[in-house]
């Protein structure tokens, strides 16, 4: 096991995640951070699928939508896995903890990115995301909710 993958020492309740009452730094502007993060990645993915058309001899224009999911659903299971967190989350430091207090590994990963992608696809689950985030001591959209996950600001190495 990798350092990163280690619980830090801060994580001493019984569910081994940030206290929202005693440690709320973990979870400050966690959602306006999520927003910005989301907009970064919805960017980087549209770059790519616009860079992957060409080589679909412009066929991928007709589909472009569902290039963008494809991509995006790799994009965010790879990253999350490498890293607990997409380029967007990092650039504003952010990242994944599991119910354990570990970052993703390639299940987690997985896992989020399919109810991610399952939440945005029904509008209503979506918005009861949205809710989830802006209400929960623990700032956890619903996807987060089920497994347990939760998204904190990255906290210094050490």
């Amino acid at each position: 096991m990798n350092s990163l993958q280690t619980v830090p020492p801060m994580y001493s309740d019984s569910t081994a995640l940030p206290d929202p009452d005693t440690q709320s730094e973990f979870y400050a502007d966690i959602p306006t951070k999520r927003l910005l993060a989301w907009l970064v990645d919805m960017v980087l993915i549209a770059v790519v699928s616009a860079i992957i058309v060409p080589f679909t001899a412009f066929t991928g224009l007709f589909f472009f939508p569902a290039l963008m999911l494809v991509v995006g659903f790799l994009y965010r299971t790879i990253t999350l896995t490498t890293s607990s967190a997409t380029w967007g989350m990092r650039l504003f430091s952010i990242e994944f903890r599991d119910r354990t207090g570990r970052t993703f590994d390639f299940g987690s990963a997985i896992l989020h990115t399919l109810g991610y992608h399952i939440s945005i696809s029904v509008f209503p689950l979506q918005i009861v995301s949205i809710i989830l985030m802006l209400t929960s001591a623990r700032k956890q959209g619903l996807t987060d909710y089920f497994m347990g996950s939760v998204a904190i600001n990255r906290p210094a190495r050490y």
